[in-house]
């Protein structure tokens, strides 16, 4: 049967591999890489780099794809934004799941192109938080068009990195700490939890929560050569973070930030 490794790859430092992960990418004959486009190239370059420098020890093949695009004006209403998210999924499953039946041998003996019967998916952060590839991976085992066995790899999270990066704990003694996304942020603050880690906020929703004033954590880019870091009560940073960020989206053309709200 032919064998899928997911693997994380950190958050933007290729030393984030883990041990596993260097051992798995070594195993693999096929890695499926996804093109966002031309604004996104460095999260490619990124891949690149890991293979050239922890991919030594067998020939493998890169086969890249263009990641289809979600439908934005569908995921800025609230009500449509599950809708637009399955659609974007399931159109992502079609790639891989030809892919995979293409460029993957079925395991008993290599196929008449010679291809080897194990590939893999280089995935940013951890492929447990706030990724689509396993839930992908398992609808195409629903629908039987192909059989495989899969691994997940875990990787070192944008969340760990950005506490590192500011030497914090995300959680204070006997209390909770909440994941969730800006989208939810922006409808309240969690119940139950004083501390909040924010992922997948392209609207700054921290803004929402300035009266409160707790202290923020956050960062961009974490564990690359544009990383940004930025802490300090919400009141009196909350605008720099706002420079900063649109300063680096223009520059690069995309970012990806994180950040850690601490109510007292």
């Amino acid at each position: 049967m032919r064998k899928i490794y997911v693997i994380g790859i950190g958050a933007g430092d290729p030393d984030h591999l883990t041990l596993q992960a260097v051992k798995a990418l070594n195993e693999v004959d096929v890695f499926f890489l996804f093109d966002k486009g031309t604004e996104k190239s460095d999260l490619i370059r990124l891949r690149h780099e890991i293979l050239e420098r922890h991919a030594t020890g067998r020939a493998y093949r890169l086969v890249e794809a263009r990641d289809p695009e979600r439908d934005r004006d569908r995921a800025a209403d609230g009500v449509a934004y599950a809708g637009a998210v399955d659609d974007w999924r399931s159109r992502r499953a079609e790639i891989y799941a030809r892919m995979i039946t293409d460029e993957l041998g079925d395991g008993t003996s290599e196929d008449a192109d010679g291809n080897g019967s194990v590939g893999a998916f280089l995935v940013w952060g951890d492929p447990s938080l706030y990724d689509s590839t396993l839930a992908i991976l398992e609808e195409i085992l629903e629908r039987g068009t192909v059989r495989f066995e899969y691994e997940v790899i875990p990787g070192i999270s944008s969340v760990s990195a950005l506490a590192a990066k500011h030497r914090i704990g995300l959680n204070r003694v006997a209390r909770p700490v909440q994941i969730t996304t800006g989208r939810r942020l922006a409808e309240g603050w969690p119940q139950d939890a004083d501390d909040v880690v924010v992922m997948l906020d392209a609207h700054q929703s921290f803004r929402h929560h300035l009266a409160d004033d707790p202290v923020i954590y956050w960062g961009a880019y974490v564990g690359t050569e544009d990383e940004i870091l930025v802490s300090g009560r919400l009141s009196e940073v909350a605008g720099r973070i706002e420079e900063l960020r649109a300063e680096a989206r223009a520059r690069k053309g995309w970012i990806m930030d994180t950040y850690l709200l601490r109510r007292d």
